[in-house]
């Protein structure tokens, strides 16, 4: 059987300091199973990584069976508009992945060019419930749920016997993700909790850090920047710490939350976008109104002080994402590549 020749559009900037992203992932997954992945962009420059993204479409678009998007809500969402159009163009088949937590409004303040880029795809894959049902809503039929996968092996699982406030924050630093609450809710535990910390993992993006850094030292608090980290590194981080906290104020099914139920680790989250589909509540991990840092630090209080529950919590998690596992997850792209 003749491989399947892929183009993957996104953003492959984790050479540039960037944080590693799906495209990056995926892409090699998929050649492992014996696809032909030629991966598009790596440039920083936004105009220039659009034009070196429809350079590498016009370039192959002869000998490629498909392409891939990453597909965002916020102004990297007109990469896609423009790729799927040159496809629409060569009538090449082309396949949104949909990552934006913020794509449904897209859907709302959008709704012609939003009805021509995915009512024309091959098919529009989303990785959460979250995304699936908007886009339902939204009259949508070409949608197929394929959630975003890890490799579980590289996720070494740790039984903690009981649960400090070591607490661990990864996204990049950005105002979407609210970084500067996580440490308004170490300021807030550190009242109750002389003893917590909090380790903060990844690279700026829109000038968050130093805003984040001028408050740490206004506050004199416990805190370590570490900037970005590769997975590995990170991920043994983990193993000193006993809490994952995610502040966002738009999400979809960010993979880092996923890596944290994976090693063990509870997860206490602000309750937007995909959130409360990856974590129901008291179950698998906890959830809390966005920008409210006291009620969020009420729910690491009960985390901490409820060791039996959260050992369950953390069990319950680590089930859950057995289910996405790449030897799970990779059947169901076989299924929509073939």
């Amino acid at each position: 059987m003749k491989r399947k020749r892929l183009l993957y559009v996104g953003n492959a900037l984790s050479n540039k300091g960037k944080t590693v992203t799906t495209i990056e992932t995926l892409s090699l997954l998929l050649r492992q199973e014996g696809y032909d992945v030629e991966v598009t962009s790596t440039i920083s420059n936004k105009l220039l990584r659009m034009f070196g993204m429809m350079r590498a479409l016009l370039r192959s678009r002869k000998s490629i069976d498909t392409v891939l998007i990453d597909t965002y809500s916020t102004s990297n969402f007109w990469f896609a508009v423009i790729i799927a159009s040159l496809c629409r163009t060569y009538s090449i088949p082309y396949i949104p992945i949909l990552h934006g937590g913020n794509l449904p409004e897209r859907l709302i303040n959008n709704k012609k060019t939003c009805k021509k880029l995915f009512t024309k795809a091959a098919v529009n894959v989303v990785p959460s419930g979250y995304l699936y049902n908007a886009f339902a809503k939204a009259g949508f039929s070409n949608i197929t749920y394929i959630p975003n996968t890890i490799e579980l092996e590289k996720y070494p699982f740790k039984e903690r016997t009981v649960f400090q406030p070591n607490l661990l924050w990864v996204r990049s630093f950005a105002e979407i993700y609210n970084p500067l609450m996580a440490i308004q809710v170490l300021e807030k535990l550190y009242q109750q909790y002389p003893e917590a910390t909090l380790t903060m993992v990844g690279p700026d993006k829109d000038g968050s850090l130093a805003l984040c850094e001028a408050y740490v030292r206004k506050h004199n608090l416990p805190l370590h920047f570490t900037g970005r980290l590769s997975k590995e590194a990170w991920t043994s981080l983990a193993q000193d710490h006993d809490v994952f906290i995610s502040t966002t104020n738009f999400d979809n099914t960010p993979v880092s939350v996923m890596e944290a139920m994976a090693l063990g680790l509870p997860v206490v989250s602000t309750n937007v976008g995909g959130m409360p589909y990856l974590i129901q509540d008291t179950v698998d991990g906890l959830l809390s109104a966005p920008e409210d840092v006291a009620a969020f630090s009420e729910k690491l209080s009960e985390l901490l002080e409820n060791t039996a529950s959260t050992k369950k919590i953390v069990l319950n998690a680590r089930q859950k994402v057995e289910t996405f596992d790449w030897i799970v997850v990779k059947e169901q792209w076989h299924k929509v590549l073939c």
